[in-house]
């Protein structure tokens, strides 16, 4: 089977999901994970579709003619990782502020952590009203890389960024 990444964003609207399952179903593909979301009125969303090879250039067509109904679609032949990475998890709170996503970001891409899966929101304080920040991620960590090196590198940027980063050992895997 030939490994399929497709990227899906577009305003949204009933039947986008419905569209690219019927042309994966046209061309054998088996939906194997996805992520969608509305987002300020747009829809975004990633599948991950496993196709028989002799269909995987006709399907990568297929979606991208998708864009006849007002979406960006992107569809590219995914390699896996064949190094499977320790993963844990992150939990940020604080009080938002531009530049929170970038400094966080960059101090772990600094010790070599790879951000696989990132979500954010923002909601009203509970005794302030001020806006909160608030993000759940899943790391993968290089080899020897432990939970305490990661600590350390994100104490100062949390200092500085007045924020609560709680990090723990995934069971994902």
């Amino acid at each position: 089977m030939t490994s399929v990444a497709v990227t899906i964003i577009g305003n949204d609207r009933p039947g986008i999901i419905q569209d690219v399952a019927e042309v994966a179903t046209q061309h054998e593909a088996n939906w194997l994970e996805s992520q969608m979301a509305n987002l300020a009125g747009q829809f975004a969303g990633i599948v991950h579709l496993d196709v028989p090879p002799s269909q995987a250039e006709a399907l990568k067509a297929a979606l991208e003619a998708l864009a006849k109904e007002g979406l960006q679609v992107n569809a590219v032949t995914a390699t896996a990782s064949e190094h499977s990475m320790r993963e844990i998890t992150l939990q940020l709170m604080g009080q938002d502020s531009p530049g929170i996503v970038r400094d966080i970001a960059t101090a772990l891409s600094s010790i070599g952590v790879s951000i696989a899966e990132l979500e954010t929101d923002t909601q009203s304080g509970s005794m302030s009203g001020e806006t909160m920040f608030k993000a759940e991620a899943r790391l993968q960590l290089p080899d020897g890389l432990t939970l305490n090196d990661i600590d350390e590198k994100l104490e100062t940027v949390s200092n500085d960024l007045m924020v609560d980063i709680v990090l723990n050992e995934s069971d994902v895997s």
